[in-house]
């Protein structure tokens, strides 16, 4: 009985309630990622930190699977968790299926060069479901674990499963997948406190992607134009966004062999061009679902890029089709044709990006001078459209163009008129007006904006008129010419210490001249030049007679000397 008492208390202790452990799964894989690699997409070094963080971990709870020479694998059971109540234990089996994961994306970057390794990145997700599942087990069936520790497990099981899944292309079982991950994030993120809930909503959104990908292969068209407007809002996940609609893309370029241009039938062959000849449709596609001109803006531009890696292949290769002597001599080739059509593609989404622009810069009421260099830049693009090789002037494209160029020529025309208004130039904005109205009249287009065109050039012709005589030149002539009768034509500068009311003062048609603009000419000191102009009036002497003397003088002694030379001879 004494026994029995005495070991009552340690009956007790050993009875007490277990320890319980909450494991952050999400924060503890985000930050571990963050940190080690996956800010720069390094992969293989988070891969390493996981090795070396397993490594630690079984350091510090002695529980290392073997020696050197022999290996004994120990598995983690809901006993242990509960009997030691440490959360290093779960961490382990986390990181293991971060190693897997961390892998498998690894590889997913060098399937580009290494098709075969593809197979082995599906090797390597699998083990990390199987690791993701053994966690989400080993926390559900422990008592020692919370309800958070075993809603976010189930959650990483769930994404790691469709992420398998995603990449064996088993598009139902992976949507459901997803869709349990976000629908237990989503409810987590609900429960806690405003600075933990960002981290599941951005896993949320993340998710969005990948579900919208998934219902497209099953079968709704409609998830596509989804992911297309989740690229357009900027929301999260972007990168995941293009690589699965570049996906999309080289799944529907292998059925695009061919197109029609200036009524050719050319083949396609090369795989960027059929992606971007794809890109150039949905692009059409999209900008039927814009709902303001800052998305098309954005669509054209990324249209743009994606072109010039089309545009150097095809460079490369009409060159080294010239350098084998492969060109026709009668005509273009196919190639060339090719080349000439994606030309044709840079220059319209270019004129039409611009003419995005230009309403966006007419919404916000900007000078009619900044409308007149994106025109230019509009027209500069047209004339390089006609120029193109394989476009003759009797073809239907040239017509189209050189059409679009005369209403582009009027719009231009038009709002030079505007600028030449506002700066008081009557005569030459009046000019510029009857210019616009020519050039839309003979553009053979009958659309709404034409019309609408016409009626604010006859409105501004109308304008200018009365402008120019009402309130123009004369009106200005004349109160210029009151203001120089009582200040004496000078100008506000020179005037700062006499009193005059001047009306002008508050006039923004007719201004008070401040100062004297252009300034007035004024003489300058100019370098000096030096000419000899004494010697024009210096009066020698009379030397004439010296200067005879000493001719005399020097005949004469010649002669002489001459003479007694010849004699002594004789």
């Amino acid at each position: 009985m004494e026994d029995d008492k005495e070991n009552q208390p340690m009956v007790e202790e050993e009875q007490d309630e277990p320890k319980i452990i909450t494991l952050e799964v999400l924060r503890v894989v985000k930050e571990a990622q963050q940190k080690h690699g996956l800010r720069h997409d390094d992969f293989q070094r988070y891969r390493s930190y996981c090795s070396r963080r397993i490594r630690r971990l079984r350091c510090a709870l002695n529980f290392l699977q073997g020696t050197k020479n022999r290996y004994n694998p120990k598995s983690i059971t809901d006993e242990i968790l509960a009997k030691t109540g440490d959360l290093r234990y779960p961490c382990i089996v986390l990181m293991q299926a971060e190693r897997c994961w961390g892998y498998a994306m690894q590889l997913r970057h060098e399937c580009s060069t290494e098709p075969r390794k593809k197979f082995h990145l599906r090797r390597r997700l699998r083990k990390a479901v199987q690791y993701a599942e053994e966690l989400s087990d080993l926390c559900t069936k422990s008592e020692t674990c919370d309800a958070r520790s075993k809603l976010e497990c189930q959650a990483y099981a769930a994404f790691m499963k469709g992420t398998y899944l995603f990449e064996k292309s088993q598009w139902k079982e992976a949507m459901d997948a997803y869709s349990t991950a976000q629908t237990i994030y989503e409810k987590l993120g609900s429960a806690l406190i405003e600075d933990q809930r960002v981290l599941y909503q951005q896993r949320v959104e993340d998710l969005t992607p990948n579900l919208r990908y998934c219902a497209y292969n099953i079968g709704d068209k409609s998830a596509m134009s989804d992911l297309k407007k989740l690229r357009r809002e900027g929301k999260s996940g972007m990168d995941n966004l293009d690589t699965l609609i570049a996906q999309t893309r080289s799944k529907q370029a292998v059925t695009l062999k061919e197109i029609k241009w200036l009524g050719k039938t050319i083949p396609v062959r090369q795989e960027k061009v059929k992606i971007l000849l794809i890109s150039w449709d949905e692009c059409g596609q999209e900008l039927k679902q814009c709902k303001s001109m800052d998305e098309k803006v954005a669509i054209y531009e990324r249209f743009l890029l994606e072109l010039k890696d089309c545009l150097q292949i095809l460079r490369d290769d009409v060159k080294a089709q010239e350098a084998n002597k492969l060109v026709e001599t009668t005509g273009l080739t196919t190639l060339q044709y090719l080349q000439s059509y994606i030309i044709y593609l840079r220059l319209r989404a270019t004129v039409d990006r611009n003419v995005a622009m230009i309403d966006i810069l007419r919404s916000k009421n900007n000078k009619p001078q900044d409308m007149v260099r994106l025109y230019e830049v509009i027209l500069q693009c047209l004339q390089e459209m006609q120029q193109l090789p394989g476009v003759e002037p009797d073809s239907q494209v040239y017509r189209d163009v050189e059409n679009e160029m005369l209403l582009q020529k009027a719009f231009r025309a038009y709002y030079i008129s505007r600028a030449l208004t506002a700066l008081g130039k009557y005569p030459e904005a009046l000019a510029m007006a009857v210019r616009a109205q020519e050039y839309s009249s003979k553009a053979k287009t009958t659309t709404e904006e034409v019309q609408k065109l016409q009626s604010q050039i006859e409105a501004e012709m109308y304008f200018v008129h009365a402008q120019s005589i009402l309130g123009g030149e004369a009106t200005a002539h004349e109160v210029t010419e009151e203001i120089k009768d009582t200040t004496g034509g000078r100008p506000l500068l020179e005037r700062l210490d006499e009193y005059y009311e001047d009306p002008n003062l508050t006039d923004e048609k007719n201004p008070t001249q401040l100062v004297s603009y252009p300034p007035d000419f004024e003489a300058c000191a100019c370098k000096p030049l030096f000419f000899d102009l004494a010697l024009n009036h210096v009066v020698f002497p009379d030397l004439d007679e010296e200067t005879e003397t000493r001719k005399e003088q020097q005949g004469a002694g010649l002669t002489g000397l001459v003479k007694g030379w010849l004699g002594g001879w004789k």
